[in-house]
């Protein structure tokens, strides 16, 4: 990927004219306005993306879906992977199957899948502490499946193994890097990242990396180290007092950087 000339060691507020987000284009977003007001380029482009475990891969870990009386969702990806896996596999989960949801959007997503009965499923509002009370009246009786990816869900199977629940993970998809090989001879003068895997995404598409004049924009203590573990410098950060969200963020730089 293209950047500019000499490494910025102190901001210096240059103008920012292209931005990079690594993130897919969505219907709607504040940073249609950000490129609007500012009169800038705003493109979007996943630096990683989710692909399936196949059905055989699967197999080798000798689990059954169906031998599980309680199923736990911890992302639309995990409701999408499990029943995609179930129909490869030709296997029909039981009307009894209980399903636990860590929220309530999560919980919607799976209408699309199977026929919701609210006493077959449990609703958190965000944690999956939220189902603590749900878990403690059928830990005793159900054994649960955690779907999840190559990334594992630490903190929910912590949660798991500490409350004495009888679980099994089991990795139907995976997070991998996508594809950039079309941005080599492009140039941003802003790239705007969310999380670490966007960082290792970056770097094995191109080894040889040099921020330069390049800003970048960072969510989240764990993507600053990625950034900073790199060597390289943070411009923009969020979340902050100031910039609570990544667009606060870039509009509060933009305050600086492109006001004549």
């Amino acid at each position: 990927m293209a950047t500019g000339a000499d490494s910025m060691n102190n901001e210096s507020y240059k103008r920012i004219d292209s931005i990079l987000i690594s993130q897919p284009k969505p219907e709607r977003s504040p940073y249609f306005d950000i490129a609007s007001k500012w009169d800038i380029t705003i493109d979007w482009r996943p630096f990683i993306h989710v692909e399936g475990v196949t059905e055989k891969e699967f197999r080798k870990n000798r689990i059954r879906p169906d031998e599980f009386s309680a199923i736990i969702f911890t992302s639309k990806n995990s409701i999408e992977h499990f029943f995609r896996m179930c129909e490869e596999m030709r296997v029909q989960m039981s009307q009894q199957t209980k399903y636990f949801c860590i929220s309530e959007a999560i919980a919607n997503y799976l209408q699309k899948f199977i026929i919701y009965r609210k006493r077959k499923v449990f609703v958190g509002t965000r944690k999956i502490k939220d189902l603590e009370s749900s878990f403690n009246k059928h830990k005793e009786k159900d054994n649960f499946l955690l779907p999840c990816s190559n990334l594992g869900s630490l903190d929910v199977v912590k949660y798991l193994e500490d409350s004495n629940i009888n679980f099994k993970e089991a990795m139907m998809y995976r997070t991998v890097s996508s594809d950039l090989s079309d941005l080599k001879n492009i140039t941003y003068d802003c790239l705007v990242f969310f999380s670490p895997l966007g960082i290792e995404s970056l770097y094995e598409n191109f080894p040889k990396f040099k921020q330069n004049e390049t800003r970048l924009a960072v969510y989240g203590n764990s993507t600053t180290k990625a950034v900073e573990d790199k060597g390289l410098v943070v411009n923009i950060k969020a979340p902050a007092p100031e910039s609570p969200s990544m667009s606060m963020a870039l509009n509060n730089y933009l305050n600086k950087s492109n006001v004549k």
